[in-house]
């Protein structure tokens, strides 16, 4: 019986050592990324990239992140998005509803050029959208005289989380 209780004492430790390591991570992530898009490291936005770095390809709403951030101030909340959009560190994500939602942009977008022209998936059932990558909205061709200022490209139905 010792042994067991030894075991999941050992048990316990490794796991409180990995999400040491992983929140170690997190903030060398989050750091590194503010200096990349010459941003100063203050606690809001280092709380706000935290969320977005867990929701990995996921859109977030504004209402989302106030409801995560209880003790934020909107209009700090607001200009710390601002700032990331303006630096190439986020994007803003059009799906069928009516709030905005925002997504990290990849690693090829900067303060002067947004790389994201992609596809967007919206479920319909649980309401989530998630940046596809790999699917591009650049190659579409306009007639002549037309100037594209945004593309806009979202797919809806089910995500593979519903559809199970």
């Amino acid at each position: 019986m010792i042994s067991g209780w030894y075991n999941k004492k050992q048990y316990a430790s490794e796991a409180s050592l990995t999400l040491l390591y992983y929140l170690c991570k997190m903030n060398q992530t989050i750091v590194e990324l503010l200096q990349r898009h010459e941003l100063r490291k203050t606690a809001m936005r280092g709380e706000v990239l935290k969320i977005f770095l867990e929701a990995g390809k996921q859109a977030i709403t504004h209402p989302e992140l106030e409801r995560r951030l209880p003790d934020a101030d909107r209009i700090t909340l607001y200009r710390t998005l601002k700032a990331f959009e303006d630096k190439g560190l986020i994007h803003q994500v059009v799906d069928s509803g009516n709030a905005t939602k925002y997504a990290l942009c990849n690693d090829a977008c900067t303060e002067h050029q947004h790389h994201d022209e992609h596809a967007h998936f919206h479920c319909n059932d649980c309401g989530k959208t998630i940046c596809l990558d790999s699917i591009t909205t650049s190659t579409i061709q306009v007639p002549r005289g037309f100037k594209v200022q945004q593309t806009h490209l979202v797919l809806e139905g089910t995500c593979n989380n519903c559809d199970a």
